[in-house]
């Protein structure tokens, strides 16, 4: 037992032997008392009926609060095949802008054209003072990033563009919505400009970052990913409700036989 106990193998190894050695001190010293009591099969679906039990009120909790045992985190994932839309025209192609649109030598005309016809098309601008649009941000700069298109500081993030996502259903004018377990899918655009190359020199600041005007913009294509934050306790949860009732319901039978058999009459005795 003390070479067992002296394993410091984290986590794995030592995070199983406390989890037998806490679940068979727990679980079976309850266990133990009931079998001395009740008997060895009778004590055991007891015993489990009240694990059951405890164990679905814990996931019931951890459902309700988002707490314990979670899953993913929601996250902006990119859309396959058109992540990084490099050109003005390929937002047409890919079906993001519904009229075709041709390019001019002027790059910042054309974006904001490109931003007219996108609030024309249900796409809301969001404000870069919101925290859905330093998330979007930040997603979209870590895809730029790992694409290689451009390397951190050579872009910045000029806007963010938002569609979908509504849920459903949603009851009395919006004053029920605790059931809304539907929803659409939720995309985003994000925009980014490329930078005028700056010239970093030994003791001076940094000098202030200027939008290459030169250069067109470009978009990042990214699809809302709701994640699994209460899958796991949802799972706990119904798995020990079953649990439960399947025990629950063994118990109820056996009172049954027994109650039937110490109620039918006694055989005579033989001679």
């Amino acid at each position: 037992m003390n070479a067992l106990l002296a394993i410091n193998w984290e986590p794995e190894l030592r995070g199983i032997i406390i989890v037998i050695i806490a679940v068979g001190t727990l679980c079976g010293s309850v266990y133990l008392i009931l079998g001395t009591n009740l008997g060895a099969r009778l004590g055991l679906l007891v015993a489990l009926a009240g694990l059951a039990g405890w164990m679905f009120i814990l996931g019931a909790t951890w459902w309700t609060y988002s707490k314990g045992l979670l899953g993913d985190e929601p996250s902006w994932k990119p859309v396959a095949g058109k992540t990084i839309i490099r050109e003005y025209e390929a937002l047409s192609e890919l079906g993001l802008l519904d009229a075709p649109f041709t390019a001019t030598d002027d790059v910042t005309a054309d974006a904001d054209s490109v931003e007219a016809l996108l609030v024309d098309q249900d796409w809301a601008k969001l404000d870069s003072a919101l925290p859905s649009f330093q998330q979007a941000a930040s997603a979209g700069t870590e895809v730029v990033i790992a694409a290689e298109t451009f390397a951190a500081g050579e872009f910045q993030v000029v806007n963010v563009f938002d569609i979908g996502g509504e849920r459903s259903p949603i009851l009395f004018d919006g004053k029920i919505d605790f059931i809304a377990f539907f929803h659409k899918p939720h995309y985003v655009l994000v925009e980014i400009a490329p930078l005028v190359p700056q010239r970093t020199e030994p003791g001076r600041a940094p000098a202030r970052s200027v939008i290459d005007t030169s250069r067109p913009h470009e978009y990042v294509y990214m699809i809302r990913d709701l994640g699994s934050k209460r899958v796991p306790a949802a799972i706990i949860t119904i798995s020990s409700l079953v649990i439960l009732l399947l025990t629950c319901w063994l118990l109820h039978t056996r009172d049954q036989r027994v109650r039937e058999n110490r109620s039918a009459k006694a055989l005579p005795a033989g001679v």
